[in-house]
């Protein structure tokens, strides 16, 4: 059962012996046979002890989840096939014992001990697909304070996260659109005329109001416009992680780029917020 909230009780939470715990009361057990077969006092009296010692160790195992408050956070989006961080925000009125929190597909688990109010934690797991993608189930569990018993339970936290596109180097295909601005010519400065000079660099309208005869000196633009759209003849799943690559790798570069899909064109631009639109369009589109 998914949910964006679960409150551990009665009615959630599971308890059984550790193995520990299996030990100690197969001892308790053998020393009570022991003690009644020697009527001896004092091995019946530790067995007894050991006894008390189990069931007290069943209440404060279970008092250490009693009580807490389990919520999603808000997820941050993460390329597939690399380890993504799931936020979970857990609130406890005092403090708690360590926990250990994990996703049960996951091989990385963290070990939390909590103090009074809300802790962030953060679970690391590995999506394999794009998309908005739902977490695996969740185990907390516990085994303080005594390791006698093992106290555990599961969660399906319900907030997805939004899963990119693996980034797989490859073919894009990449168009430059034209950029015009206000219909002059883009020079910002004159030099004198060199031999050989082609006719079209020279300021023809400066030697009409008398100047002398010289070259205009251009400057090409700095932020070039690029179009980016699935290659031609590439599956498109294997397209799409190769324009997720070349996003990233222009936005780190700091250049202006655009996306082009079937379903959804983006206007070239630069910064995060571009970058995760374009990605996000490639995630769910």
């Amino acid at each position: 059962m998914r949910s964006a909230e679960l409150t551990l009780g009665l009615r959630n939470l599971y308890i059984i012996p550790s193995r520990f715990g299996a030990l100690w009361l197969g001892s308790a057990a053998l020393l009570l046979l022991v003690a009644i077969q020697t009527t001896s006092n004092s091995t019946l009296l530790l067995a007894f002890v050991m006894l008390a010692l189990l069931l007290l160790a069943m209440f404060l195992t279970h008092d250490t989840l009693q009580g807490l408050c389990l919520r999603c956070g808000e997820p941050s989006p993460t390329f597939a096939a690399e380890s993504a961080t799931y936020p979970l925000l857990i609130e406890s009125r005092h403090r708690r014992p360590p926990l250990r929190l994990r996703f049960r597909k996951a091989s990385d688990s963290a070990h939390v001990q909590l103090s009074a109010g809300v802790t962030l934690v953060g679970l690391s797991w590995r999506p394999e697909h794009r998309g908005w993608q739902q977490p695996p189930q969740l185990q907390i569990e516990t085994i303080a304070p005594l390791g006698l018993f093992i106290c555990w339970t599961r969660w399906n936290p319900q907030t997805p996260q939004l899963i990119w596109p693996r980034r797989r180097r490859g073919p894009v295909l990449e168009q430059h659109p034209p950029r015009w601005r206000d219909g002059l010519d883009e020079w910002n400065d004159l030099r004198p005329v060199r031999e050989g000079e082609r006719p079209a660099v020279v300021d023809w309208a400066g030697v009409a109001k008398g100047r002398p005869l010289q070259a205009k000196v251009f400057t090409v633009p700095d932020d070039v416009e690029r179009m980016l759209k699935p290659a031609a003849g590439v599956p498109i799943e294997q397209a799409r992680e190769h324009l997720a690559d070349r996003i990233w790798t222009l936005q780190q570069r700091g250049e202006r780029y655009g996306l082009r899909l079937q379903s959804k064109t983006l206007s070239p631009g630069r910064g995060l917020q571009h970058r995760n639109a374009c990605l996000e369009a490639l995630a769910t589109e």
